[in-house]
């Protein structure tokens, strides 16, 4: 029989245990015991829930306290000077401090591949040196153990993390590194056999990227000292196809090798006819990444198709790791039946993976074949249902012309006639959109969807928190205001509940980084807009303002980027269909007399395939989406759109192609590094380059934030400069958010003074 497994296991509990504990400790009302135990007590329920499910093999190591790069970072030492304790003794606040810069600036986050989870970036430095560091690792494996589960530790790969990693203190190759860091991989293994361990999965994901011959190379120089060290080794690669990496990552001397049939089915036959029959053959044949139930007759066929080769050295696996799913579907209570059948969550793709291992040895079994029957049906239905498809919308796709991706003006000329309307000092300051979530505005949500309060109060109730935001930016002395979106429980969710097309899940949350969940929307069916979505509330918020005030909205890919899409109709299509949608809101907001409207796209690079051969069709598609969006407005409205933890040296002629008048950054945790492409590349737009990071309760001072825009000054003409913090701060408290802000304005001004100076200096 086929082995069932999995490569790694959603942590944050079925209600979110492990956010509310972590912020319950971030804010002293619990102690690190407290911490320690609900942890423990979530590593012990999520092993019995996968094993129930079916599951063989177990994930260690696949827990993390905020994510588990950073994990790795501390298991192997490396962690940056700033961050090391005066005593030597690494700690659990030592690990916080990396990820949220309490006391100093954090360690760099960016998104993991093309996720929306996010990672911590491992910071090198040339004279790096590693050891063997924090002990969580074995620890676990010893826990897992003591309760009776077969387990198998998840690592990172050696060479996966200096990939993903940055060099700080000059420029050096990281992969120089690696002879220092192979010998701590060779403990690490030898502690893991020593406890017992006959399997280790090996974390490997840049095997499906375009890699440089040199780290090709360092692959095989790399496995082949640590195949002198037990245990046996399940190379783990996924989001992709091997590609031109096949024959290297078949031929590696590990114990077997584990591969993406759901993003990459096509790979199969070749891996099929290049791995040694001698290694164990593990096939990700259920979506570790959607919510969709698994074609159980489709799947079957890749596995007996590789059984014929592999026989018992085949194993059955999720994609990926189930991190990227919702816990469990059984939760689910507000769903339809039709609906419910279509989806599987973690806990179900557990399931699914342990029939599948079933069927490749028992396919006529009663349990198997009715789990075939009922995959059947739902597909089928499915199929059939009118929720999918709607001929109205597709008319409409039909019907786009090309003036429809175009803007009557180029840029040179429309931020004339911008500027004069808005009349807006140099350097404007602005915010991203959103102001702290507070306590009370939870409440009031919570109160109204259980009907404890009407809409009149509910109305209310926002209003007050609007005006609370507009009345704290004008005292503070912000340009371009914005309405703060306390009406908004989500910049995807909110705009997915006013459209046709979506369904939602009550706890489907996702980690998304640290205690940061997120709950995504399921694309159904067929996307259009039936009502405007935010034209009440800015039209309040426009009443009472002074200064300009700024429309806020979510872009095309963002919208399906972070939600769960359909995988019955290409992310092009929905796109255009969302593109549409968004395209009326940001029409009405303008005849609103809204004179700034953001289209935000913090997804935009989240989307781009790993492959570079791939990757002009996508950018092709999601520019067209975004102008689709954009280009309805006349020359003197102005479009902003913003981009978080982005690298863009590679996606600066895209960006550039969106047409927006105004780009705003993530930059700060980079210290302005990112700006490094737009110094190479003459970028048309004004920018807005993120001079303080939201995601750390540090609030820095005026001339931090002044130096970060001076160098932005060095980089981008004055003219064009914005000044606004990384991202929206509905994750901050007040205090922090106006002590950031009143600090961000000074700086804004202080850099007119001097910039006056030097030009009354000239002349």
């Amino acid at each position: 029989m086929a082995l069932a497994h999995t490569l790694g296991f959603p942590r944050i509990g079925r209600n979110r245990e492990l956010k509310q504990a972590l912020e319950a400790y971030w804010q002293g009302q619990l102690d690190e015991a407290g911490l320690r135990a609900v942890g423990h007590s979530l590593r012990a329920a999520h092993w019995q829930a996968q094993r129930n499910a079916g599951i063989e093999l177990l994930p260690v190591g696949d827990f993390a306290w905020y994510d588990q790069v950073l994990a790795h970072s501390l298991l192997v030492g490396a962690i940056p000077r700033r961050f090391r304790p005066a005593d030597g003794r690494i700690t659990l606040d030592t690990l916080f401090a990396m990820a949220r810069g309490t006391g100093t600036q954090a360690l760099e986050m960016t998104k993991w591949f093309d996720t929306n989870y996010h990672y911590l970036v491992p910071e090198f430095s040339a004279d790096q040196q590693f050891r063997l560091g924090w002990e969580q690792l074995f620890e676990e494996v010893a826990e897992a153990r003591q309760l009776g589960y077969r387990v198998k530790p998840v690592l990172l790969g050696p060479l996966t993390y200096l990939w993903l990693g940055k060099a700080r203190d000059g420029a050096f190759d990281r992969l120089e590194l690696l002879e220092r860091l192979l010998p701590v991989y060779g403990e690490i293994l030898g502690r893991l056999a020593a406890l017992g361990v006959e399997w280790v999965q090996i974390d490997e994901p840049i095997l499906v990227l375009d890699l440089p011959p040199a780290w090709k190379g360092a692959f095989e120089r790399a496995y082949h000292l640590l195949q002198q060290t037990p245990p046996k080794k399940l190379l783990a690669t996924y989001f992709g196809a091997l590609d031109d990496n096949l024959n290297l990552a078949a031929n590696l001397p590990v114990d077997g090798l584990h591969i993406d049939l759901v993003r990459a089915p096509q790979q199969l036959a070749a891996v099929l006819d290049r791995l040694p029959p001698y290694k164990v053959l593990s096939l990700g044949v259920v979506d570790g990444r959607n919510v969709w139930r698994c074609d159980l007759e489709q799947a079957l066929q890749s596995l007996q198709s590789a059984a014929e080769r592999f026989g018992p050295r085949l194993w059955v696996a999720p994609s990926c790791s189930l991190l990227h799913c919702p816990m469990d579907l059984a939760q689910e209570d507000g769903l339809d039946e039709e609906l419910r059948g279509w989806l599987a969550f973690a806990m179900q793709k557990c399931a699914e993976v342990a029939i599948l291992a079933r069927a490749v040895e028992e396919p006529e079994a009663t349990e198997v074949q009715k789990a075939l029957a009922e995959s059947r049906t739902a597909r089928e239905t499915r199929r059939q249902s009118p929720r999918i498809h709607k001929p109205a919308v597709q008319a409409r796709l039909h019907g786009i012309s090309e003036t429809d991706w175009r803007r009557p003006m180029a840029f040179a000329e429309r931020i004339g006639r911008q500027r004069a309307q808005l009349d807006l000092p140099p350097f404007p300051t602005t915010t991203i959109g959103s102001f702290p979530q507070t306590a009370e505005i939870r409440q009031a949500r919570r109160a109204y969807r259980r009907g404890e309060l009407d809409e009149a109060g509910y109305k209310a109730a926002m209003r007050a928190q609007i005006r609370q935001a507009i009345e704290v930016q004008e005292r503070l002395g912000l340009d371009v205001l914005v309405h703060g979106e306390a009406e908004r429980n989500d910049m995807v969710e909110y705009f997915a509940e006013q459209l046709d097309g979506y369904a939602f899940t009550r706890f489907g949350w996702v980690q998304s980084y640290g205690s940061r969940c997120v709950k995504p929307a399921l694309i159904i069916g067929d996307i259009q807009r039936p009502q405007p979505m935010t034209l009440e509330w800015i039209r309040y918020a426009q009443s009472l303002a002074g200064k300009p005030m700024k429309g806020m909205l979510t872009g095309p890919v963002t919208m399906l980027m972070w939600s769960f899409p359909r995988e019955d109709l290409p992310r092009e299509q929905q796109a255009l269909q969302l593109a549409l949608a968004i395209r009326d809101e940001v029409q009405d907001l303008e005849a609103a007399g809204i004179r700034i409207v953001q289209i935000d796209e913090a997804a935009f690079r989240e989307g781009l395939p790993l492959r570079q051969a791939e990757r002009r069709h996508y950018l092709d598609w999601a520019v067209r989406a975004f102008r689709l969006c954009s280009s309805g407005v006349r020359d003197e409205t102005q479009i902003h759109t913003h981009m978080c933890y982005s690298e863009f040296n590679d996606l600066i002629e895209a960006i550039a192609a969106l047409d927006a008048d105004v780009l705003s950054i993530e930059a700060s945790r980079s210290q302005m590094e990112l700006l490094a492409a737009f110094e190479t590349f003459a970028y048309p737009g004004e920018i807005g380059p993120g001079v303080y990071d939201i995601h750390s309760p540090r609030v820095p001072g005026r001339e931090e934030m002044l130096a970060l825009l001076r160098q932005a000054a060095e980089r981008i003409p004055p003219e064009r400069l914005w000044v606004n913090p990384d991202c929206g701060l509905k994750t901050r408290g007040w205090a922090e958010t106006e002590a950031a802000l009143a600090n961000m304005v000074a700086a804004a001004r202080a850099l007119r003074v001097s910039r006056a100076q030097v030009v009354e200096h000239h002349i």
